[in-house]
């Protein structure tokens, strides 16, 4: 098995040249994040991935981008699921991943809506994880297990640390069996660290920190092997520390705590040791 690391375009603020430069640097192999909409910009951005032979994850926000639009509906949701399923497959992304849905919905609006954007991905041929995202559909290791045995075998983004916060604690510890289901169904992983008070750890590289570290590099792991009991060949992982009140700053002088680059970039790299020391290992 392989490791691929992408870089999220969440958060960066130079060209998509600096971006392609940041990735061929570190290590990385590609980019994650939504397809431009303006022209322009969305024939430079193809460009750049393919004159640095970078892979792309295409992603969808169905209304709104981290939280859904008020009062969208499931037909809204699904509206835009589509539209941009469609319009970000001239990038020829390696698949998609999508905060769809929404957090608000009664049980059965969910259910519909995972099953008929289910449908859409399978009518196009490709793939897609539906992430595991605050405000969104699957916001809730709990609520997220009753969908799954509702719905058709989505697969999923898994972003461990919107659960952290939403339940207060590393709660994946105590739901072993949401964790089996969980690598049972990843496609892709987002590894940002949470923790009891917040969706990401100020630095990971902190020792207060350490805890909520070494749990999300187990949870990890427990993944990689469901994936290489699936056969997969490679594993791929978007480290996301991101701005927008994830990234904490001083008060007043609202100078970050940490720069976003080396943290994900640290984050990288540690995923790249881990995962050597992992793959060397039997399989289960």
């Amino acid at each position: 098995m392989k490791l691929l690391l992408f870089k999220q375009r969440w958060g960066h603020e130079g060209t998509f040249a600096d971006a392609a430069k940041q990735v061929l640097d570190a290590g990385f192999h590609g980019i994650e994040g939504p397809l431009p909409t303006d022209p322009t910009e969305r024939a430079e951005f193809i460009s750049v991935l393919r004159d640095n032979d970078l892979r792309y994850i295409a992603e969808i926000s169905t209304t709104g981008y981290a939280t859904p639009d008020p009062g969208s509906t499931v037909d809204d949701h699904l509206e835009a699921f589509k539209r941009i399923l469609d319009s970000s497959l001239e990038a020829e992304p390696l698949f998609f991943s999508s905060m769809a849905g929404n957090d608000l919905w009664v049980f059965r609006d969910s259910v519909r809506f995972l099953t008929e954007a289910y449908e859409i991905v399978q009518d196009r041929g490709v793939r897609l994880g539906f992430e595991t995202h605050r405000s969104r559909t699957l916001f809730h290791p709990v609520i997220t297990r009753e969908l799954l045995k509702e719905a058709p075998p989505i697969e999923m983004t898994l972003d461990f640390s919107h659960w952290c916060v939403v339940t207060e604690r590393l709660v994946l510890d105590q739901l072993p069996d949401v964790l089996d289901l969980c690598a049972e169904r990843a496609l892709h992983i987002q590894p940002r660290i949470g923790y009891d008070q917040g969706p990401q750890v100020p630095d990971p590289r902190a020792p207060e920190y350490s805890e909520a570290v070494e749990a999300h590099l187990r949870w990890w792991k427990h993944v990689w092997a469901g994936q290489r009991a699936r056969g997969f060949d490679t594993i791929t992982m978007t480290p996301e520390f991101g701005p927008d009140g994830y990234l904490h700053l001083e008060p007043y002088t609202q100078k970050p705590v940490a720069n976003l680059w080396e943290l994900n970039s640290w984050t990288g790299h540690l995923l790249q040791k881990e995962f050597q020391q992992w793959a060397q290992q039997p399989s289960a």
